[in-house]
């Protein structure tokens, strides 16, 4: 299942060329790694809410691309420096930039990108994008810092898991929905409406990619992987709040003792399905999406704004 919008396609493709112009380097092996990086690049999820913002509210011009290569940049080293942080040797189905050039060559290659980004708005003078953009990146790390410290005591309730992923994850497809309107309206308001519209998406986004952990399709990363690295995730959090003292105290011990062995991750996933968990997540992803669905239709009706909505369905409903 893939999502292409048919009203930014031409601009989407002019993107591609424009961000391989953005990321390019001067340096051999910086110039090979992101050439690796590109070739291996995602579904784009994020330049697509860019440019359909954009076009939401007016005609995309070069401070969109500017904008879209910003978000597209500052994505790509969080990926890399977060690849780094848990250790994962892979990346969408390929090797991750730590597997083959080590950690501290992957750590500069997204300190390099964070660079690029500054200095592509800072010599446009897209002060506007940078400091909506600068605020999610501070959210980011603030957010990884929660779960982490938060995941040691296994100490997790549903509102500091909002937190968590309102900042980790959503803030910047807030920021990229902000930026992307903001490219053409030149409005305060309308940036900070679409800021709400993309946190909301987000929010659901992420409760998503949760799902998936606990699903049975392959979906490029492994069934029961954030159970292996200890991190709650709603599913689970409600599945801790909603069993007896004996069977909390069994779950916390798997969590904390047996996280790598099978037997005790299929142990855990099963019984996530059978107490509704997985019910409750679907629930609050759906609750999360109708909201950012109501700030959309807000606006008037256009083939811009049905795509739009095409893409926020799409976030919840896609398999991988």
């Amino acid at each position: 299942m893939k999502f292409t919008p048919k009203t930014i396609k031409e601009e989407l493709l002019t993107f591609e060329s424009k961000f391989a112009e953005a990321s390019k380097s001067n340096t051999p092996l910086l110039d090979r790694i992101m050439q690796y990086i590109i070739k291996r690049k995602g579904k784009q999820i994020r330049p697509m809410f860019v440019f359909l913002c954009a076009k939401l509210h007016g005609s995309v011009n070069e401070s969109t691309y500017r904008a879209a290569s910003l978000v597209e940049l500052l994505h790509t080293a969080t990926l890399v420096h977060d690849d780094v942080v848990d250790e994962s040797m892979e990346r969408r189905g390929f090797f991750s930039i730590n597997a083959i050039w080590k950690n501290k060559i992957a750590v500069l290659v997204g300190d390099y990108l964070l660079s690029k980004g500054l200095l592509l708005s800072t010599s446009n003078e897209d002060f506007k994008h940078l400091h909506i953009l600068s605020d999610a990146v501070k959210k980011m790390s603030e957010g990884e810092l929660l779960q982490l410290e938060k995941s040691r005591t296994m100490n997790i309730d549903e509102e500091t898991y909002f937190e968590i992923i309102r900042n980790k994850t959503a803030s910047l497809l807030a920021s990229a929905c902000s930026v992307g309107a903001y490219s053409t309206s030149a409005d305060e308001t309308t940036a900070q409406k679409m800021q709400e519209f993309g946190e909301y998406l987000g929010i659901a986004f992420q409760i998503k990619d949760d799902l998936f952990d606990y699903g049975t399709k392959d979906v490029g990363k492994p069934t029961g992987n954030d159970i292996k690295e200890k991190k709650l995730t709603l599913p689970l959090i409600y599945t801790l709040k909603t069993v007896d003292k004996t069977t909390r105290k069994r779950l916390i011990y798997i969590l904390k003792n047996e996280n790598k062995i099978d037997a005790s991750v299929t142990f855990v996933i099963d019984l996530v399905h059978n107490t509704g968990g997985i019910d409750y997540a679907a629930e609050k992803m759906f609750e999360y999406r109708d909201k950012a669905l109501e700030i959309l239709h807000s606006f008037q009706k256009s083939d811009v704004r049905d795509e739009l909505e095409s893409l926020v369905r799409y976030t919840t409903d896609r398999n991988y």
